[in-house]
C-alpha cells in the first residue's frame, strides 16, 4: 500500500476527542443518518455540514461508517478563502467516500483546542471516532486530493468505507454545475496567494508591500501582509517550544509575541490580546510601541469590523495616554 504523508497521523496516539462523546467501539454501525454496513450507503442531510462544540458528537458517530474531514478555519482567515471552497469541490468528486465537516474557530473554541490547531486553516480528519492530524495551510487542490486519497486508504484499513447520501439531493453539491467564475484578482494579490500556496511567505509580504505601494489604501492589502506577516513568524516552529521559551522566559518581548501569534492564529483572539494588553504596561517605550503595532496588525487580522476589537483598542488607549 502507498505510504502515507508525514501530515497523515496514526490512529492511535492522536488528539482524544472523548471528552465531547462516548464513542462506540470501532466498527459499530451507526451514523448520523441512520444504519449502515460498511461500505454500504449512509443517508445524511448533507455532504458538507456545519460542526459545532455541542454537535460534535453527532459528527463522532458518523465517523464509524464514513470518514469526516474536518476543516477549522474563521471568517478573518484569508488562507481559509482559498482552501474552503477546494474541499468542497473534492467532496462532490469523491461521490460520498467523506464527508466535511467545517468548523468555525471562533464559535467552537472546544474544538479548536480539541485538534490542537496551531494555525488555520487546519484540516484534520475523524475515522472511526478517532481524530487525524492531515494538515495546516491552503495546499494546491492536487496536494489535497493526493492526501484524502490517502486518507481512504487508511479509513480502509480499519474498515469505514460506507458512503454518504444526502438526504436532500439539493443540499448536495453538484459536481456538473460550475460555480460563476470569481473576479480575477490584482496581479500583486494573485502573486502572494500563490506565493502563501507555496508556503513561500516573504514573496507573498513583498507583493503585498508591492501593492500598497501602487495603492497606500488598498485594504485588501494591508489585512493579506498583516496574515502573511503572522504566519511567517510562525513557520517552522512548533506549538510546544513557541509555549515552553514562552512560560520559561514570562518577561522576554518576543517570547510573549510569539506566543500571542500563535493563540491568534488558533482562533484564540482574545486570548492573544490580552496577553499583550497585559504585557504592555511592562515594557519600556520602545517595547511598548512593538506591542501597540502588532496589536494594530491583529485588527487587521481578524478585521476591524469584529466585535472583540473595539474594546480592545479602547483599552490600548487607555494605556497609552
Amino acid at each position: 500500500m502507498t505510504n502515507l504523508p508525514p501530515s497523515v497521523g496514526n490512529l492511535r496516539g492522536a488528539v482524544d476527542l472523548s471528552s465531547l462523546v462516548n464513542r462506540p467501539a470501532p466498527g459499530a454501525a451507526t451514523g448520523a443518518g441512520g444504519d449502515a454496513t460498511a461500505g454500504g450507503a449512509v443517508p445524511v442531510p448533507s455532504l458538507i455540514l456545519e460542526g459545532t462544540d455541542t454537535n460534535f458528537s453527532q459528527i463522532l458517530e458518523l465517523s464509524m461508517t464514513v470518514p469526516v474531514v474536518v476543516d477549522l478555519w474563521a471568517d478573518w482567515c484569508e488562507p481559509c478563502k482559498q482552501l474552503t471552497p477546494v474541499l468542497e469541490r473534492l467532496v462532490a468528486e469523491f461521490a460520498g467516500r467523506f464527508v466535511l465537516a467545517t468548523v468555525d474557530v471562533d464559535s467552537n473554541p472546544q474544538l479548536s483546542q480539541a485538534f490542537q490547531a496551531q494555525s488555520i486553516p487546519t484540516v484534520a480528519a475523524v475515522i472511526g471516532g478517532q481524530p487525524v492530524q492531515l494538515f495546516a495551510g491552503a495546499l494546491p487542490e492536487t496536494q489535497v486530493r493526493d492526501v484524502l486519497q490517502r486518507l481512504l486508504e487508511l479509513a480502509a484499513q480499519h474498515g469505514v468505507t460506507g458512503v454518504a447520501e444526502a438526504a436532500d439531493a439539493s443540499a448536495a453539491p453538484d459536481a456538473e454545475v460550475e460555480a460563476p467564475a470569481a473576479p480575477p484578482l490584482p496581479p500583486h494579490h494573485q502573486a502572494a496567494y500563490d506565493a502563501i500556496d507555496q508556503g513561500d511567505y516573504q514573496t507573498a509580504i513583498s507583493e503585498y508591500k508591492a501593492a500598497l505601494a501602487s495603492d497606500p489604501r488598498d485594504q485588501m492589502a494591508v489585512a493579506g501582509l498583516a496574515q502573511v506577516n503572522l504566519l511567517a513568524r510562525l513557520q517552522g516552529r512548533t506549538l510546544d517550544s513557541i509555549r515552553n521559551q514562552a512560560a520559561s522566559a514570562p518577561q522576554d518581548l518576543d517570547a510573549q509575541l510569539l506566543v500571542a501569534d500563535l493563540d491568534l492564529s488558533g482562533g484564540h483572539v482574545q486570548d492573544a490580546f490580552d496577553r499583550l494588553l497585559e504585557l504592555f504596561p511592562t515594557q519600556d517605550a520602545a517595547g511598548r510601541n512593538v506591542i501597540r503595532e502588532r496589536l494594530l496588525e491583529y485588527f487587521e487580522v481578524v478585521g476591524t469590523e469584529d466585535p472583540r476589537v473595539a474594546p480592545t483598542r479602547a483599552r490600548l488607549a487607555a494605556l497609552l495616554y
